[in-house]
């Protein structure tokens, strides 16, 4: 059994911010668990672990600004500091005083930037597939990773997505398309591809604003400033599992747990409410 996932809105000041949620909200219960998904797309395809920690928490998992069916952030340029502070504005629009907070890649270099500046929002800290790129691969990464779109009269933006979220099943980076960055993900089908890209068409013109904001990220120089209990979590075929160790020993106290193929959902999903028990 699993929970229903729903979905709603929230205002905030950008505009509308669509989440999904699972389970039943009780305040006097166990702290709300904040799903940050990774870039690009949405919470859509965190649909399934979302149900599964529902039927023991309750669950919310927002839209990243710009990404989704969320509204698009404020600034031209903005950063990971602002990402985090728009969580917290989302969580006072739903009256949520505290969570736990899983991310995952994009989010979570935004959970290490909230775990920072407002910590008191954070109770535990689970950062899955978080990334330590050097100034030259950064810099690479801006360049050629997430290139600004618009609609145009050759709909050219069709078929950029589709080939943008499929090669990125193949290689990482996915610009780098020889045998050195080829990459062993199972090829999702079809039906799978086409819902990921429509999550990626839906905000064509604003989702490369998160990817930019984490490669312009020091992670390795931000992390050591985390002081809340953190679990480094990757999943395998993940490419950043090669940075496991290495980014669990900048946080002093910290866990590491690796998913492996073998393990499936149901260890993820177990391994977070493990980490996450009251």
């Amino acid at each position: 059994m699993t929970a229903d996932v729903d979905r709603a809105f929230v205002r905030i000041d950008e505009g509308l911010v669509h989440y999904r949620h699972a389970g039943a909200r009780d305040d006097s219960a166990a702290l709300p668990i904040y799903v940050a998904h990774a870039g690009p797309g949405s919470s859509a395809g965190y649909a399934p672990l979302i149900a599964e920690l529902g039927e023991a928490r309750f669950v919310i998992a927002p839209d990243t600004l710009g990404n989704g069916d969320s509204a698009a952030p404020a600034p031209e340029v903005p950063d990971l500091e602002y990402y985090a502070d728009s969580i917290c504005r989302i969580l006072d629009a739903l009256d949520i005083d505290k969570v736990d907070y899983f991310g995952s890649h994009t989010g979570a270099h935004i959970g290490c930037e909230l775990a920072i500046v407002r910590p008191d929002r954070v109770r535990k800290m689970i950062f899955d597939g978080i990334g330590i790129f050097d100034t030259a691969l950064r810099e690479e990464m801006l360049a050629n990773y997430a290139p600004e779109m618009a609609p145009d009269e050759f709909g050219t933006q069709f078929t950029w997505a589709w080939h943008f979220l499929r090669d990125q099943m193949i290689h990482f980076p996915y610009f780098k398309r020889d045998p050195e960055h080829r990459i062993l993900t199972e090829m999702p089908p079809p039906e799978a591809l086409h819902g990921m890209v429509t999550e990626v068409l839906k905000a064509v013109t604003t989702y490369h604003h998160g990817y930019r904001a984490v490669f312009r990220h020091e992670a390795d120089k931000r992390l050591p400033l985390v002081k809340i209990p953190s679990l480094f979590m990757a999943a395998e075929p993940d490419p950043l599992t090669a940075f496991l160790d290495d980014v669990s020993g900048l946080v002093p106290g910290s866990e590491q747990r690796l998913i492996t193929l073998e393990d499936g959902l149901s260890v993820r999903v177990g391994a977070i409410l493990a980490f996450f028990a009251p």
